[in-house]
């Protein structure tokens, strides 16, 4: 749902009155703000109604369980990363951004793992041995620039898996280790950064801005060995390599995760049960959607309703108490429902709140549609049997008049053969039998079903 949409909706077990006033309201308040007004309902539609809409080609309102607020109410942090984006910038866009957790992706946007302030201090306060500092397939461009480093002999697009050798040690030491995929970080030495090229060295990396000779530079080119050369000192040269390694390698797979159709009480549940102190909001086939944090749970956030055919909680859709209720247009008796702030409410004593609508549309002006027209004028018919019930009044049968005018339809034959369509009872349950268009009232500290 979307919080600048007005939900416009009828009462439980939805009869053709609730049903087809949805409709045409919301027909009208679309015809000054189109696509926000939208009509629905909170049950199934039954036999007469299925039959007035396949009369009158229209579709059934959509269809909502609740008005609780919900996770897709509230705004997302939609930012996330692929899980093959180097550590460090990761970190970068965290800073950017303010964040204190990244959701890690892989190439379907499937959520990952989540990549933390904390995972990132750990990463790079990480002690690792000299000898144990490798590299994962990468192009040269991008360790390159996570180096700051200038490419001076780019024998190689991309870089294999290999270990990392900073030359402090005696230098046969560290001949005598390396293999062709391997890297190695020196300093202002010309002949140990010749003895590396010569010993087939992947790439070298010279620090401390130390001058590249014509030497080193043809003989890189010679051996086949890519040169950077970085202002960086040596140790920074191998903490910057240690935080090239892809964000996977430091994420964390235990995330949190909520749907968009999950309720915001679940969700500030999961938030403040979290490590992260966040979740991450995925789609049915785990797809990451967005972030959501305690703060972004603070806001204050509810649907805005307009009720028609009801004004009472018993009768409304789960979660009206934590709704905005706008508007109440009914024809029954005054019920229980309360509110904050004043609402606009009309309540009539006429045949039905198709009748209702039908004023509004008269009062402003406005003709409906034929097929909306043909819908009210089932709504009224139906709720007054055919001008036949008691309730009936003057006002229902001048509305059913213009309505008919409009659709071209004779209510004296279109009538009956509604109302019997809502009297084939042969193939429904019992239990629908009894509750399909009943009415819940609480009078004097009693619950009434009618």
């Amino acid at each position: 749902m979307e919080l600048n949409k007005i939900y416009i909706i009828g009462h439980r077990q939805p009869d053709t009155d609730s049903i087809c006033s949805v409709i045409g309201y919301a027909e009208l308040r679309n015809r000054t703000e189109p696509g926000r007004y939208i009509p629905a309902r909170c049950g199934e539609v039954n036999a007469e109604t299925e039959f007035a809409l396949r009369k009158f080609n229209a579709e059934a309102p959509v269809y909502i369980a609740s008005v609780e607020p919900t996770v897709s109410d509230i705004p997302l942090d939609t930012r996330s990363v692929r899980q093959d984006v180097p550590t460090v910038d990761v970190a970068d866009l965290m800073d950017t951004y303010d964040m204190r957790n990244m959701p890690i992706t892989d190439e379907d946007e499937t959520l990952v793992g989540l990549v933390s302030e904390y995972g990132l201090a750990r990463a790079y306060v990480r002690k690792n041995p000299r000898e144990q500092l490798s590299l994962i397939p990468m192009r040269l461009e991008t360790l390159a620039r996570i180096l700051d480093a200038r490419t001076v002999v780019p024998a190689h697009e991309t870089l294999g898996e290999g270990r990392v050798y900073t030359v402090i040690d005696a230098l046969h030491v560290t001949l005598s280790r390396m293999t062709p995929d391997d890297i190695a970080i020196v300093g202002d030495n010309e002949p140990a950064q010749l003895a590396l090229i010569s010993a087939g060295v992947a790439a070298l990396i010279i620090a401390e801005g130390a001058p590249v000779g014509e030497r080193v530079i043809a003989a890189a080119r010679t051996r086949g060995a890519s040169v950077l050369a970085t202002t960086l000192d040596a140790f920074s040269v191998g903490k910057m390599i240690s935080l090239s390694l892809p964000a996977r390698m430091i994420m964390e797979t235990d995330v949190p995760t909520v749907r968009l159709e999950d309720s915001l009480e679940y969700a500030k549940t999961v938030v403040s049960n979290s490590k992260f102190r966040t979740a991450c909001v995925v789609g049915e086939r785990g797809q990451h959607i967005g972030l959501i944090s305690r703060t972004t749970l603070m806001q204050d956030v509810q649907k805005a309703v307009i009720l028609l055919d009801h004004n009472e909680f018993s009768q409304a859709v789960d979660g009206i108490e934590r709704a905005d209720i706008l508007e109440i247009i009914d024809h029954h008796r005054l019920g229980a429902i309360s509110t904050l702030k004043p609402v606009k409410f009309l309540n009539d004593p006429v045949g039905s709140t198709s009748t209702l609508v039908t004023n509004k549309f008269i009062e402003a002006g406005v003709e409906p549609s034929p097929s909306t027209a043909g819908l009210l004028l089932a709504g009224i018919l139906s709720d007054t049997m055919v001008m036949k019930l008691s309730t009936t009044t003057p006002v229902d049968i001048r509305a059913a008049d213009y309505l008919a005018e409009i659709t071209g339809v004779d209510p004296a034959k279109f009538g009956p053969e509604l109302i019997q369509k809502g009297m084939d009872l042969d193939a429904l349950p019992k239990e629908e039998l009894l509750t399909r268009d009943m009415k819940r009232y609480n009078l004097f500290g009693r619950s009434i079903m009618v």
